[in-house]
């Protein structure tokens, strides 16, 4: 690592910032997201100094931008709820630290009600089974983190009325395929030796960045792209097992690869080969959302959200000019939390003071996996609408939530 000034690490964290083009909402997770992300886009800036290229890494926050619980990506300066891009997908780079995992939604319409009892009973024996997608023997997980399944009632005068009356929501992701095992190298590179072995550590002012350069960006894509179509195959099989011949409205990743420079981090892109009903869902108490995404954002969108100085100031205008994307989800909230205060750095570790609401005292802390969190409600879709990332096709109101 070469040496730089406090200074000079103070205007790289300047130029960091300056590269965050957030439309989230004003809460403690966005706030925390920002504060992180700061310090992973700096050190893919270094990374792209080191390796010749502009220091042009972006990112475009979406309503729903939040923490990440994943410890891995958290350390690495990485946040959640938008879209990461360094390159336009030619550049001889690609930045492991962002963990891709496929995890995405199935969305699938139904024209009865089902009974959940017998809906319970198909999943215990589903866990139970010995399925297998292209030789892997699958491990189901809706009891596990964010996973789950939905089942859910269209809103009367407010959903399209060509959708059917009923709808689940399946939660999940390639899990099978993260870590390197019999069946490949995995796309965790900090659970893949053949990726270590492969990759370059460049050690930033801010902590290692692990990347890959050459061939080895083009195997690691070819393995990202075989498990981003195992997830889709996977939930599929999951949805037609519980729910038998539904009808399909939406199979979509929001978690993973675009292009070897660009990552989703939480969010759907609405310019996707086929046009499709986008879910967002929020709390489980609360209604869900299938939405049509539109094309953005525009220049009058640029404008109207203050973006277009520092993107000009940068020459980074072009990555927000259609940068089409919408949320998943309403993303973490810190509901006992106001602000960062200021982020604290010692001996390489990063610590957050956070002021709690209403409240003198502060809260300090090095990642938030341990925090309390909740979830935030229909504000992000409003948000969404909004800025005109998209507009509401259908409400889904919930009936029962599978999780187990």
């Amino acid at each position: 690592m070469s040496t730089i000034s406090e200074s000079e690490k103070q205007q790289a964290l300047q130029r960091a910032r300056e590269h965050i083009f957030s439309t989230a909402l004003p809460d403690a997770a966005a706030d925390l997201c920002l504060a992180n992300m700061t310090f992973g886009l700096a050190k893919i800036h270094y990374a792209q100094q080191h390796y010749g290229l502009p220091a042009d890494a972006t990112f475009v926050g979406t309503p729903d931008m939040t923490i990440t619980r994943n410890s891995g990506r958290w350390r690495a300066g990485i946040g959640y709820g938008g879209r990461l891009s360094w390159g336009d997908g030619d550049r001889d780079m690609l930045v492991l630290d962002v963990k891709p995992n496929t995890c995405g939604m199935l969305v699938g319409g139904l024209r009865d009600q089902p009974d959940p009892r017998a809906l319970t009973e198909r999943l215990h024996h589903l866990h139970r089974s010995n399925l297998v997608v292209d030789g892997v023997p699958i491990k189901w997980d809706f009891g596990t983190g964010n996973h789950f399944i939905d089942v859910f009632e269209m809103a009367p005068g407010v959903s399209a009325p060509a959708l059917p009356p009923y709808a689940f929501v399946l939660h999940a992701s390639g899990a099978e395929l993260r870590g390197q095992s019999e069946h490949g190298p995995g796309l965790y590179w900090d659970e893949s030796p053949h990726w270590q072995a492969r990759c370059e550590q460049l050690d930033t002012p801010w902590g290692p960045l692990h990347v890959l350069r050459g061939k080895a960006i083009q195997q690691y894509m070819d393995v990202y792209w075989q498990t981003e179509d195992f997830a889709i195959r996977r939930r599929d099989l999951a949805g037609r097992s519980l729910f038998g011949d539904y009808e399909p409205i939406a199979n979509i990743n929001h978690q993973g690869m675009t292009n070897p420079n660009e990552v989703l981090l939480g969010c759907q892109r609405t310019d996707g080969p086929q046009p499709q009903l986008l879910p967002i869902l929020v709390r489980a108490d609360r209604p869900a959302y299938l939405m049509h995404g539109l094309p953005n954002l525009s220049p009058d969108q640029i404008d109207r959200l203050g973006f277009r100085s520092a993107a000009e100031k940068w020459g980074v205008l072009g990555r927000l000019d259609g940068a089409n994307v919408i949320p998943h989800g309403a993303g973490y909230s810190l509901p006992h939390l106001s602000r960062v205060r200021r982020v604290m750095q010692i001996d390489g570790a990063r610590y957050y003071e956070l002021e709690r609401v209403g409240r003198q005292d502060t809260q300090i802390i090095s990642e938030p996996k341990d925090l309390t969190c909740g979830y935030r409600d229909e504000a992000v879709v409003h948000r969404s609408v909004e800025c005109g990332l998209g507009v509401i096709a259908a409400q889904l109101d919930p009936l029962f939530v599978l999780k187990t």
